[in-house]
């Protein structure tokens, strides 16, 4: 019964009504909810729920006091880190060690739960542990999002929050050489799995990075000219036509952004309020366009992000501007808005806010990352990318400059020390595993060819971000079927030699 209840309450905390600004970051908070969401439902279905009640103890949580600095020891100040750990299948005490590695958003005890580190960890019976982020969740002090402590936020310093952690699990449990650790992490945290095995190679001893970007890139140009071939693709859904009509749809609106129809494109669109100066355009077009980005990159993972259906209704419609209003009117009900914000200065201010927020994505916090380390702006200057060219680079950076006092020449200076420091596509490391699908467009800035004989490369053919990461399911394709079982089949070969090299 209290099982029951449980997951009652928390499916009406994830699943509430989302609220703010609508463009790619509500689409990632929707996806957010819906992957914790399947993270639930495939425990409890392991538990037996809801025709049983088998015992369940959940994972112990705890807080880690980190340094808020560890290249400064003269600096004092301090941080808590949230932490959860699963001993369900662990045999004690030389089993391996799998260590789930957080990233832009909050963490949940179903980090060490639910997905397919934690298949892999019930049949090598292994413990789990996972680390949220520093400054996402509620891994944050009070005044972490202001401009003088969000300085403290970057990726080297969560990596030696990952190393202070593995020295704490050690301490805990007597850990010695014989418990092998092996990371996990997807999409920026994905980048982390491998930076940590690069780094620290004699803490942990293999990695999983799924949709990894881990080559950082100012103007990523390539990412809507992966939108524009996924849009065209017929594996997924889509077509030639497709993308003709999203690309007409497009140059129709751009032609419309003038005083005189502006108020046509606010009505039709439902618009929350008046598009009154030009960077509100570019806002408004940003949204439109980030209804297909997000469509693609998340291609399949809810009733919102379906490529097929998509372009279903921008071909079948009377014409490409119908379709368009059609596919916005689709993703309103998705994401539960009854008008769209496109207002430039609602969206700067909510940059600004430094108010804590413990749960979903981190938008504050991340934006920062991309002007101190990664750029990855995905801009649309380039014929290839079917949207509105009023994206550019210029009104990305400009953010950064405006949010966090950050000039344009220190983000391209910063995302080039990322790529030496890391070594982007090519980081020389040993015993990763580089997981992609062609679908998503993140996959443009990963590894997708073997770099030695144990820096290995899958690419899955028809999937999206971090597909591979969500539990097993008996509809997955079968190159998504195909891609598990190599995993598995490579973490297995390299628990097996790790016996061997005590």
């Amino acid at each position: 019964m209290m099982i029951a209840l449980r997951l009652q309450l928390l499916l009406v905390l994830l699943l509430g009504g989302a609220d703010g600004a609508w463009n790619q970051r509500q689409i990632r908070k929707k996806i957010h909810q819906l992957r914790r969401t399947e993270n639930f439902k495939s425990f409890y279905s392991r538990l037996g729920f809801p025709n049983g009640a088998p015992s369940y103890v959940p994972p112990i949580e705890g807080l880690l006091t980190q340094p808020l600095d560890h290249f400064n020891r003269r600096n004092n100040d301090t941080y808590r880190q949230r932490y959860w750990i699963n001993e369900e299948f662990w045999k004690r005490p030389d089993g391996p060690v799998f260590l789930f590695i957080g990233g832009e958003s909050a963490e949940s005890e179903f980090s060490v739960l639910a997905g397919e580190h934690v298949e892999l960890a019930q049949k090598h019976r292994a413990l789990l542990v996972a680390l949220e982020h520093r400054y996402y969740g509620a891994s944050i002090n009070q005044d972490g999002l202001t401009l003088e402590a969000i300085r403290f936020l970057s990726s080297q310093q969560a990596l030696a929050d990952l190393a202070s952690f593995h020295l704490f699990i050690s301490q805990k449990y007597n850990l010695t050489q014989k418990n092998t650790w092996i990371c996990f992490g997807g999409s920026y945290p994905g980048s982390l799995s491998a930076w940590f095995r690069l780094k620290f190679p004699h803490l942990v001893y293999a990695a999983v990075a799924s949709s990894a970007p881990v080559r950082a890139e100012l103007d990523f140009t390539d990412y809507n000219k992966v939108v524009a071939e996924s849009l065209s693709d017929p594996v997924i859904g889509g077509s030639t036509k497709c993308l003709d009509r999203v690309k007409e749809s497009f140059r129709i609106v751009d032609s419309m952004l003038h005083p005189g129809n502006v108020s046509i494109l606010e009505k039709d669109f439902s618009s929350c309020s008046p598009l009154r100066a030009p960077e509100d355009y570019v806002e408004f077009v940003n949204n439109l366009a980030d209804i297909f980005m997000g469509a693609v990159q998340y291609n399949m993972e809810s009733p919102g992000s379906d490529v097929r259906k998509i372009c279903e209704h921008m071909v079948n419609a009377e014409s490409a501007y119908e379709g368009l209003k059609i596919v916005n009117s689709m993703y309103m009900d998705f994401i539960g808005l009854t008008c769209v914000e496109n207002s430039h200065e609602k969206s700067v201010s909510d940059l600004r806010d430094t108010k804590i927020n413990p749960v979903g994505v981190g938008e504050r916090q991340w934006y920062y990352q991309t002007c101190t380390e990664f750029g990855y702006y995905q801009t649309c200057e380039q014929s290839s990318c079917p949207f509105s060219p009023l994206n550019t680079l210029k009104t990305q950076l400009d953010l950064c400059k405006e949010i966090f006092q950050i000039p344009p020449e220190s983000v391209r200076q910063s995302v080039q020390f990322t790529n030496e420091f890391y070594g982007a596509d090519h980081p020389k490391s040993s015993r990763i595993i580089f997981v992609n699908g062609d679908v998503d467009p993140w996959h443009a800035l990963s590894v997708l060819k073997n770099q030695s004989r144990s820096e290995i490369a899958i690419f899955i053919n028809g999937t999206a971000h971090c597909a591979n990461m969500g539990p097993s399911r008996t509809s997955d394709p079968p190159s998504l079927q195909k891609a598990r079982e190599e995993i598995a089949s490579k973490i297995s070969e390299w628990l097996r030699s790790a016996e061997t090299t005590e």
